[in-house]
């Protein structure tokens, strides 16, 4: 048993510095008294001694757990392998048949009440350099509406990138760098007992001031959602490229699909395990979406129900700290005020620059297959790629896919940009005119990998490496967007200031864990070019944006 406390112990301490794990702790300490939230669910070895010191014998509660939920009618049983159904029939009568047989009824479990007290923030101080904010609204379980998934329609909207998105206004404003939203798979956030969902914004320097002001344009836009009613469009989107994944699925290591399919027996008719993740689409076959639904779900997303947490290093000392037991983390909590929360409830009015997404130019609708069209019977049978363009300056290969028969395709580019890591000091403005370049394609980039058509662009040595890849019909479309952007682009200063803001952070967070601290030393040892953190932050401090205007011709100039 020691060893056990020892090991769970362990576990804890890995995450004891993480700021993620701390908040989802504060948010279990601060919820309703007696609510099932209301625990320390990760244990250490204080929690699994104070037990023991009041008398809990822990291995008698662990064969009590045993005895109460290990049983066949609680379990869920996937095999797959390559053997006839006859053989793994009785190999599972051979392995399983022993199982205790149990009533086939999940536990029920009712709670009364919310989970959080309304109209409250907590500001969490931090132990990286972050400032983020989450809101969090709890909704009803929804695990029965698996189908029409109302909650993803939602986090479709609030959490898009595009032009008219919140995170779009916000980047506008200087205020964020990133917006994520929706229900996450963990436990407590998606149970029997309620969803969570949570809008999780990170902040630049100037946003961590305006806290308040951001809020309200979320709740403006939620306004706007509500002014324009749901749209089935936006559902047709969802429900086509659900379809179109589940179609064109990758196949996956069998422990993990076997694992994932064991689950989804636990939420899904059996009819429906395989594919219940990926559908969009109503019971009633005469009823082509539910838009009440939406609406009664998005009716949830008021600031009575909604919950704010500020993480961030940049807390006033105050005499208020609270601290959370388990972890450590010092919080101050304080009361929203009613005239805000009025404001939220009813906003004046709606920024202009917030709208609807358009419709997604590249969901594909031709799956066709190249191989075994005579145009590209040349390239029918060959077994490695052939190269189609040897010019001094530029060889291009191309390999036709015979084997899996897939509409996808996959386009790499390598392109040299010599004098780009000669130095530390050009390494930093090769990587700032890279992350302002993601910068710039990200409306772009992000519709796309709505479509699953993904785009990486990133700097390996001397060169930047650029990959496009994903259902092929919309490929070029997206391929020639990129390559114009990456050709004209020119950064402006307010997003200069924010992106070499977000990397100064980066730079100074990327050494905190052991691990990462390990890699970085051993980079430094064995590359010939791999420059200090410190060092590139001296650099970093230093430049303006008219040296890295300067600096681009130079980049640009070898393409």
């Amino acid at each position: 048993m020691e060893r056990e406390v020892q090991a769970v112990d362990s576990e804890f301490n890995q995450v004891l510095q993480s700021d993620a794990c701390r908040l989802q702790q504060l948010q279990c300490h601060t919820s309703t008294p007696n609510h099932p939230l209301n625990k320390f669910f990760w244990g250490n070895k204080k929690s699994l001694v104070d037990a023991m010191e009041k008398g809990i014998d822990l291995r008698d509660q662990i064969l009590k757990l045993y005895k109460d939920y290990y049983h066949g009618g609680l379990m869920k049983l996937v095999v797959i392998g390559g053997e006839s159904l006859d053989v793994l029939e009785s190999w599972v009568v051979e392995l399983f048949g022993a199982v205790k047989k149990g009533p086939q009824v999940n536990p029920k479990f009712t709670v009364e009440g919310p989970i959080w007290k309304p109209g409250k923030i907590y500001r969490l101080e931090a132990v990286k350099d972050v400032h983020i904010l989450d809101l969090s609204w709890t909704l009803p379980c929804l695990h029965q509406e698996y189908l029409k998934k109302p909650e993803d329609y939602l986090a479709h909207l609030l959490g898009h990138e595009g032009r008219g998105s919140l995170l779009s206004f916000l980047k506008a404003k200087g205020w964020a760098t990133s917006l994520s939203a929706g229900v996450g798979d963990d436990g407590v956030f998606r149970s029997s007992i309620a969803y969570v969902f949570v809008m999780s914004i990170h902040l630049t320097d100037s946003g961590v001031e305006k806290i308040f002001d951001i809020i309200g344009y979320v709740y403006q836009y939620l306004n706007l959602l509500r002014q324009n009613s749901p749209q089935e469009w936006i559902f047709k989107e969802l429900q086509n490229i659900g379809n179109m994944e589940f179609r064109f699925a990758e196949e996956q290591p069998q422990d993990d699909y076997a694992a994932e399919l064991a689950e989804n027996l636990k939420l899904f008719p059996s009819e429906d395990v395989i594919y219940g993740d990926y559908v969009y689409k109503t019971w009633d076959e005469q009823l082509t979406w539910d838009e009440q639904l939406v609406k009664r779900v998005l009716g949830f997303f008021v600031p009575e129900n909604m919950r704010v947490d500020v993480v961030s290093k940049l807390i006033q000392k105050s005499e208020d700290f609270q601290h959370e037991p388990w972890f450590g983390s010092r919080y101050v909590e304080e009361d929203i005020t009613q005239d805000l929360l009025e404001l939220w409830r009813n906003p004046l009015e709606i920024d202009a620059a917030l709208h609807l997404p358009s419709k997604n130019e590249f969901i594909p609708s031709d799956f066709s297959i190249r191989a075994g069209d005579t145009d590209h019977d040349e390239f029918e049978n060959t077994t490695s790629p052939r190269c189609i363009v040897d010019e001094a300056l530029m060889k291009f290969w191309y390999k036709l896919d015979s084997t899996f028969k897939v509409p996808r395709a996959n386009t790499y580019f390598r392109i040299n940009l010599k004098g780009g890591y000669d130095n530390a000091k050009s390494c930093v403005l090769s990587e700032l005119f890279i992350h302002l370049l993601k910068d710039e394609l990200n409306e772009i980039v992000y519709q796309a990998s709505v479509a699953k058509l993904e785009t990486s662009v990133a700097y390996v040595g001397d060169m930047l490496e650029l990959k496009v890849y994903g259902f092929n019909e919309k490929l070029p479309v997206l391929l020639s967007k990129v390559l114009s952007a990456a050709r004209s682009f020119m950064p402006t200063d307010d997003r200069y200031q924010v992106i070499k803001e977000d990397v100064k952070r980066a730079l100074k967070n990327s050494n905190m864990k052991p691990l990462s601290h390990s890699s970085y030393l051993r980079l430094q040892v064995l590359c010939q070019s791999f420059y200090d953190v410190d060092e590139k932050l001296h650099h970093l401090n230093d430049l303006s944006l008219d040296d890295l205007k300067a600096f681009i011709p130079e980049l640009r100039s070898q393409v």
